[in-house]
């Protein structure tokens, strides 16, 4: 640990160390300054969706130096208006608003951390309420009137700074709102900031429509209306914004309307989604929103009325083929391919005279490809067909038709 090699540096002895021993230890200086551990920046993303901007963020679980863990107590995330050009780090934070001040779980003794790459478990692990060292978490700010008039402040409850100060006033970049987070110690120390992001201000793109969902045995197809021309997102405080003349076409995020979780790596421009997650008995949930670039940021739609649907297995399986069928002393072997749907739960098999009506011969599913039918009085010509029956219950077309004589 880095405050205990510190403290025994002069416990040691031999060869090496007399010399140093002589001049360091034997002699009294001006003392050293404490070491004053910094938490390595967070990581802070922004995500623009309608009239609210989700800031995420990665809490740091090293100071900046390496060592583990970091020495902080809270994240704090703060915003301006504009991108902040020419200003410092400090100088946007004493300007702008802070958004969230969340807790972080801190370690007893700062000065008590192993190095880079080294097992912390020779550690106390970080003690209080709050986010664990290394986890992510996100606040959402609400784009309101106060942030888009300059001047004024931004109170908006127990999260913001005890004292606000106003937002900046117009600039060449006042169309966008910038981000950033820096972690605090127990002391109110800040530690590196993490780098500017910044969402646009404009107004957000009109929604979807509620998508349509269909589906088969292998893929659901989410399916919705693009915005009709000339239609605008409902009425806000941005409304009196308008979109950037130059932005592209819109594109298309899908999201699981039940858990959030964004569905889509990368923007979609057909109006279409395929989900492979294929599971009989559950239900989808779906939701999307309109993408729109402007600059070089992306802004998001309100989410459309989202649409569910339970997934039920109605689906029968292909009709098996290659249906053989081989007499022998009294009995005839019938074998054919197996079929490759993974819910097969089996076979029934069918038998009847030659002109006469098949009737079902097994009770039961068979659960081979296989079937030995050692029922039939010899000289007498029958006729078999297969058919596939999965654990749904549902049932496949007749495989092909064989005629076998009992010898």
């Amino acid at each position: 640990m880095r405050a205990a090699n510190r403290r025994r540096l002069c416990a040691f002895s031999g060869s090496a160390l007399i010399v140093v021993g002589a001049i360091a230890c034997g002699q009294k200086g001006p003392p050293l300054p404490p070491l004053v551990l910094l938490p390595a920046p967070p990581v802070v993303t922004a995500d623009r969706r309608g009239s609210s901007v989700d800031v995420g963020f990665t809490v740091p679980n090293a100071n900046d130096d390496g060592s583990r863990p970091a020495n902080l107590a809270r994240i704090d995330i703060f915003a301006i208006n504009g991108t902040g050009a020419g200003m410092t780090d400090l100088e946007v934070i004493k300007r702008g608003t802070r958004v969230a001040s969340v807790p972080v779980k801190s370690p007893r003794n700062p000065n008590d951390t192993v190095e880079a790459g080294a097992s912390t478990d020779v550690l106390e692990p970080p003690e209080g309420k709050g986010l664990d060292q290394g986890t992510g978490s996100t606040v959402t700010e609400e784009i309101t009137t106060l942030i888009l008039r300059p001047g004024e402040s931004d109170a908006r409850g127990p999260r913001a700074a005890a004292r606000e100060v106003p937002l900046l006033g117009p600039s060449e970049a006042a169309l966008v709102r910038t981000y950033l987070g820096v972690g605090v110690d127990k002391r109110g120390r800040l530690g590196r900031f993490s780098k500017r992001v910044t969402v646009p201000l404009v107004l957000a793109p009109p929604k979807p429509s509620q998508p349509t969902i269909t589906y088969n045995e292998t893929k659901i197809t989410v399916r919705w209306q693009p915005p009709a021309i000339g239609e605008t997102a409902e009425p806000s405080m941005l409304s009196s914004r308008p979109l950037d003349s130059s932005s592209g076409a819109l594109a298309y995020h899908v999201y699981d309307s039940e858990t959030g979780v964004r569905l889509t790596q990368a923007p979609v421009t057909d109006p279409a989604y395929e989900d492979s997650r294929i599971e009989w008995g559950a239900t989808r949930c779906y939701a999307v929103r309109a993408v729109k670039t402007v600059g070089a940021s992306t802004l998001e739609s309100e989410a459309g009325e989202p649409q569910c649907e339970t997934l039920v297995d109605t689906f029968a399986p292909a009709a098996p083929k290659g249906l053989n069928a081989v007499s022998s002393g009294g009995v005839i072997n019938l074998i054919w391919e197996a079929n490759t749907e993974p819910d097969i739960a089996g076979y029934y098999v069918y038998r009847g005279q030659a002109g006469a009506h098949l009737e079902r011969l097994t009770p039961m599913p068979v659960p081979e490809a296989s079937f030995l039918d050692s029922g039939v009085p010899p000289g007498v010509r029958f006729v078999y067909a297969v058919v596939a029956v999965d654990k749904a219950g549902n049932v496949s077309a007749q495989s092909n038709r064989v005629e076998e004589t009992a010898r």
